[in-house]
Order: C-alpha cells, then structure tokens, then sequence
C-alpha cells in the first residue's frame, strides 16, 4: 500500500531573490472554484528588496489576487509546473503501487506544483510549510537515471531508489523523457533517446543547437554522452548561477506568459504579438527583436516546428525582461512538404516558409535586405557545416538522408519566394 498521498488545497510560494542562494517565502496559494489563485505573503510584502514574482499579472499588493481572464491559474506560477513528461514520472510514483487513498488524490495543477522536484526552471519552489524550506532533490548517475525514464516509458512502477533518482528532475516542461544533474559548476538538463524514436531525435537536437550556435543564435550550450549504451544530450542550464558553494537562480517567464494565454488558448500565440512585447518591455529592444527574427528563420530551415510559446521565455528582474538564450531547437518529424509553425508569424499565417518570415520582418525592425541576408548567412552555415555536426553527433547515414531536405532546408521553406530572395533557393 501507498503512504497517505497529500492532496492538500493550499501550498507556499517560495523564490529566490536576485542573487540570493537561499529562498524566502512570497506568498501562498490557494483552490478555489474558479481556479488555482495567489496572495502575497505579509512578510513578503515587508521585504524593502521584495519584487512581483511577475507583472502585471502578479503586482506587488496585498489580498488575494484575480486570475487574468481565460486563466485558471497565474500562468507565472504555471510556467513552473511540470509537463507530459514530469506529470507522467508523478503519476507514476502515486499509481505504481495500488492503495486505499489513491482515490482521494486531486490531478490538479497545485497537487503537480507540490509533488514535483525542487530544482525547477525558473526561481520558484512550491511547499506545503510557510516556515519551513525543505526541498525536494535527490542525486543519480546517467545510468540510474536512462534506467528508470526506461521504467516510466514502460508504464512500470519504480522502485525507491529509481523512484527518488528521477522524481528530482519531474518538474521540468516538455514530453520527452529527460532529468536534471549537477555537474561541478554546471547543471545541466539531460535528454534521453526513447525507444519509440523512428530516429535518433537526441543526435538531430546536438546537431540543430551546434549548427544554431555556428548560425549566430544565443542558443544553449549542449553536450552528447551515452549512458547504459542509451544516448543522452546534456544541456547547460542558464538559468543558474554558480556562488561559492551555492547557486543562484534566475526567474524566468515564458513568452505564453507574456502574451496572456494559456495552454488551451497557445494555438492564438502570435511573434508579432510577442514583438510589441519586446518593444514596450525588454532591454535592448532592437537587438532582442533581430535575435528572435533569426530564431524563426531558423526554425523554418531546420524545420523546428515545435517552437510554441513556452518554448520561447524570457529572465524576469522585478521590473524588465531579457530574452533568454534559445532551447529546444528540434526538427520534428512531417508526414509530407507543407508544415506549419507552432506560433502564428505575421497574421493569420504560420506557413514554415521563408517568405512568411520576409513578410514579417518590418515587426522586427528589419529591412527586407536585412531579412534576406539573415536568411542567406543561415542557409550557407546549415549547407557548410551539416556533415561536420553529423560527425560530430556520430549520426548514421540512414539518419542523415532521413533528415535532408526534409527537416533540414525541406523544400517547402522556398515555395513563394518574393522575386528579390529567389537566390535563396539555389544556395542549397
């Protein structure tokens, strides 16, 4: 039998204040019929160094704060929450053994905020203590960890110790299996291939994130291991910061916190919505406009279309935004030439071409010559150095001729180009 699961309908905010390496509580979070809402904490609001966890949605007053319309809960807190593959390592912990209590337990987002790990995205944690810290982490090897993400994909329970090696990493986003590990100085989100693979998704990550770098993009560092013969990616977090023995966490938001929607609402995300963002509210406005230019260019060469908007974020200081460096570059697999993008780009229109980004490009403060040359310096890296990366991935050749000209520079991308950029097209 299970141990009593804790379904409780309230839960503390903690977070970590800029440069600090130990956090403080902010406030508390309660269940209502309406949803999941905040309130700042007395002592929080006391605090002459405290700063909204996130505004507007989350301004720094006392009471219980509104949810924004559409919204069942703050969607900053909800950026810290896990997704598919951190809900399916919870439910896997409360299910693998049947008990009397499993009838009790509430799959909402405040019992998935209160049972995921500690060491999230972000600087938040979630608590059950207004008084005290204790946070939820435990320490693996690769090995442990590729065994027991084996575990969940099998849909089998796990055992203690594999249990505890992998409920750290649960509150991570996204549906891939993956864990968090700490490496000296770096921490560092690890990536597993999965059996159910048609390709090997890891290996096209390291190369699309290396041929990112070399293309000009603030994108993450990563890394290519093996673990019990299983390749893993490793990649650096940003969003620590080494201090002495300790680490400093950056708060973050992700940019479908930005544009107010939710998860059943992020078809409707928009980067034109997304750009006057960044106009009105981010450091060095112009230069985070051309980065994210080049990330949609990108993602259509590449063909990345999962770039939806939690897939985008941005570092959060109390009062402005920065963006942050890019992630989850991946091709995705396509049934056949059209594909579209996650995120609309000009318009109604989130075609994964090229000349949809040329459309776009006054949004981002760029001339169309500007645009063009950003298309043309990323076609020519992609062209140079792919076999390089290939090598450098040891990715096989079935993989490779999988993947070019159907992820990579597919086609599709240079249907309709404007008169002025059909050079783009002979490049490849």
């Amino acid at each position: 039998m299970t141990s009593k699961i804790p379904h409780p309908d309230s839960g503390f905010v903690w977070t970590w204040l800029a440069g600090e390496t130990r956090p403080v509580i902010a406030g508390r979070l309660d269940r209502r019929p309406e949803g999941i809402r905040f309130a700042y904490g007395r002592s929080y609001l006391e605090r002459k160094d405290a700063v909204p966890l996130y505004e507007p949605e989350l301004p720094l007053r006392s009471g219980l704060l509104p949810l924004p319309t559409g919204l069942s809960m703050p969607s900053a807190i909800r950026d810290a929450a896990p997704d598919a593959w951190g809900r399916r390592v919870i439910l896997n912990r409360n299910f693998g053994v049947k008990g009397d209590d499993l009838d009790d337990l509430q799959l909402d987002e405040l019992t998935f905020l209160l049972q995921s790990g500690s060491d999230r995205i972000g600087a938040l944690d979630f608590q059950t203590s207004a008084t005290d810290y204790a946070a939820r982490a435990s320490q693996a090897t690769l090995s442990e960890l590729v065994a027991s993400a084996q575990k969940v994909e099998d849909n089998l329970p796990l055992s203690p110790d594999l249990d505890q090696a992998l409920h750290h990493g649960s509150s991570i986003g996204g549906a891939r299996p993956k864990a968090l590990i700490t490496d000296g100085d770096r921490k560092l989100i690890a990536k597993f291939s999965s059996t159910s693979d048609v390709y090997s998704v890891v290996k096209v990550e390291f190369v699309a994130m290396r041929l990112a770098r070399r293309a000009g993009l603030h994108a993450a560092q990563v890394q290519l291991v093996k673990a019990s013969g299983r390749d893993v990616l490793l990649v650096e977090r940003f969003d620590r910061v080494r201090c002495d023995e300790s680490w400093v966490r950056r708060a973050m938001v992700s940019a479908l916190t930005l544009v107010g929607l939710d998860e059943m609402m992020a078809r409707y995300a928009s980067y034109e919505d997304l750009a006057e963002i960044i106009r009105h509210r981010f450091t060095d406005p112009t230069r985070t406009l051309h980065e994210l230019f080049r990330r949609i260019m990108f993602n259509i060469l590449i063909g990345n279309t999962d770039d939806h908007a939690r897939n985008h974020a941005a570092f959060w200081d109390g009062s402005a935004l920065t963006l942050t460096p890019a992630y989850d570059i991946c091709p995705q697999g396509r049934a056949g030439q059209e594909a579209s993008q996650a995120m609309l780009i000009v318009g109604q229109d989130r075609s994964s071409r090229i000349e949809t980004a040329l459309v776009s490009a006054p949004h981002f403060h760029l001339s169309e010559a500007q645009a063009i040359a950003i298309a043309d310096a990323q076609i020519r890296t992609i062209c140079d150095h792919w076999r390089e990366e290939c090598n450098a991935a040891d990715l096989g050749e079935v993989d490779r001729n999988l993947l070019w000209r159907r992820q990579f520079l597919n086609p599709y991308a240079f249907v309709g180009l404007r008169e002025s950029a059909a050079l783009l097209a002979r490049l490849v």
